[in-house]
Order: C-alpha cells, then sequence, then structure tokens
C-alpha cells in the first residue's frame, strides 16, 4: 500500500502536490496530538488515571510518526528510496504505537472522561493497525522496485 501510495509523488508536478499535502497533513497531525497531550493532562489533574510520563511518551511517538510522514514527502520513492521507506516504517510503526497507547489511555480514563464504545472503536482501530502492520513489513521487504513505467510484458 505505501508504495502504490508514494507512485503518486514520484513525478513532478504530482511531486509537488504530493509533499506539500503529506507535509499539511503532518502538521495537522502535530496539532491534533498536541490538543490532545493536553486534553489528557488537564483531565489527569483531577482523576490520576494516567502518569503524565505515559502522556508525553504517547506525544513523543505521535511526533515521530509525524516526522516520518515528512520524510516520506522530502524524499520520493524513486530518488532515496532506502530513506524513503525508513521514514514510511517510522510512520506507520509509530502510528500503530500511538493508536494504542492512546487506546489504553481512554479506557484508564473511563467512565469519567469517554465512553466504553468510544474506548471499544479505538482499540478496534488498534487491533487493526497491527494486524496491517505486520503483512506490510512483510510484502515491503520482498518488493525490489526500482521503475515507475512499465511496458507490456514486463512482470
Amino acid at each position: 500500500f505505501s508504495s502504490c501510495f508514494s507512485d503518486t509523488g514520484t513525478k513532478p508536478p504530482e511531486s509537488g502536490i504530493f509533499g506539500f499535502m503529506i507535509n499539511i497533513s503532518a502538521l495537522l497531525g502535530v496539532i491534533t496530538m498536541y490538543i490532545r497531550y493536553l486534553l489528557i493532562e488537564k483531565q489527569n489533574e483531577s482523576s490520576h488515571f494516567v502518569r503524565s510520563s505515559c502522556n508525553v511518551f504517547s506525544l513523543c511517538i505521535g511526533l515521530m510518526g509525524c516526522i516520518g510522514m515528512c520524510i516520506v514527502a522530502t524524499f520520493q520513492e524513486l530518488s532515496v528510496p532506502s530513506v524513503h521507506d525508513i521514514g514510511a516504517l517510522v510512520a506507520f510503526g509509530s502510528g500503530v504505537v500511538y493508536i494504542t497507547l492512546q487506546s489504553i489511555i481512554s479506557y484508564k480514563s473511563c467512565p469519567q472522561w469517554n465512553t466504553y464504545f468510544v474506548c471499544h472503536i479505538r482499540m478496534a482501530i488498534s487491533v487493526i493497525s497491527c494486524i496491517a502492520f505486520i503483512p506490510m513489513i512483510v510484502f515491503a521487504s520482498q518488493i525490489s522496485m526500482t521503475k515507475i513505467d512499465w511496458t507490456p510484458g514486463e512482470k
């Protein structure tokens, strides 16, 4: 999936739009994660449902994912494939860890700050993300794509 997604940004002018939009998405992700961090800190002042260090750790993991997105946007798939792939691995891996940590924090804040329904939805997304991450790694390691344009008859 990552490769197909990155293929859209390998040639100009698409590469410029791709990079710009990914960087905007990463910025919006940073803002969202920081607001979530502040919200948990504020709720935690009265309830003490999670250690502050866990909240900080979750924020740092989320920010790492956003940095990975910026790396993917900056280093094109065919120009610098190893850096691009490392950025994608950091983005997807950090995303899985972040959503899992946020799911755990949500459960710890129940029932005062969250409903169990919201917690179950977050945990379902976490489980699906974890399950999807494993085949992504396995199949990505088996791809040796070095070009984007294919001619008839090629594998």
